[in-house]
């Protein structure tokens, strides 16, 4: 592995990185909901899923996944319900617009393993997250030459690069908390978020396998 050959798989990581997608929505529905604690769990919990997705991609038990048709569109059609039910969750929210009093009755509950678990699940149950894995880290891998350790690096770097992306995202989001907080910007953030995270979902299951 030379450090051009890395400089350039950078490049199209970075590409693929800023691209918003479904990790972007539920780190922003988690930040809305539970400031820079709830941001930061499901961006621990996003990066964990990545993580363990690429490890399976370099160590080759991605391609057997994608090779089992049941398993993988299994895997597609349980990613994309569960995309639509965080989707749903944010437009119900949207719709009561019962801010103050949800915060009220969450509070001094243990709500943050169910943070990072919206993050993990949102990642690991979204098969093109492992496509992405197995269709780009091929072409920057030699079988005669390169180790695993080199394939793995490859995959945390996807991994690390899409975990500071959101935290940089989070960073500007708790800036401006205050106003994105106000009834009506929160209302409106939550239903483009519902919605979105639906059309993450319903692409997801519409795409053909």
């Amino acid at each position: 592995m030379t450090w051009s050959l890395y400089g350039s798989f950078l490049i199209i990581v970075v590409l693929v990185v800023l691209a918003p997608g479904p990790d972007t929505m539920v780190m922003l529905k988690n930040a809305l909901a539970g400031g820079a604690r709830g941001g930061l769990l499901a961006i621990s919990g996003i990066v964990a899923g990545n993580l363990v997705q690429g490890s399976a991609a370099a160590l080759g038990l991605g391609v057997l996944l994608t090779r089992s048709q049941p398993v993988f569109i299994t895997l597609k059609w349980v990613g994309a319900a569960y995309l639509a039910y965080l989707g749903v969750q944010a437009i119900r929210g949207a719709l009561r617009g019962r801010y103050q009093e949800v915060a009220e009755q969450q509070r001094g509950k243990a709500s943050g393993f169910r943070r990072w678990r919206e993050g993990f699940l949102s990642n690991i149950t979204n098969p093109k997250v492992l496509v992405l894995y197995l269709s780009v880290l091929p072409q920057f891998l030699d079988p005669a030459t390169t180790t695993t350790v080199d394939a793995l690096m490859l995959a945390y770097t996807v991994a690390v690069l899409g975990g500071l992306w959101l935290l940089t995202l989070l960073f500007f989001v708790h800036r401006v908390r205050a106003w994105l907080n106000r009834r009506r910007v929160r209302r409106a953030l939550d239903g483009a978020t519902g919605t979105a995270l639906i059309g993450f979902g319903a692409a997801l299951a519409l795409e053909s396998s």
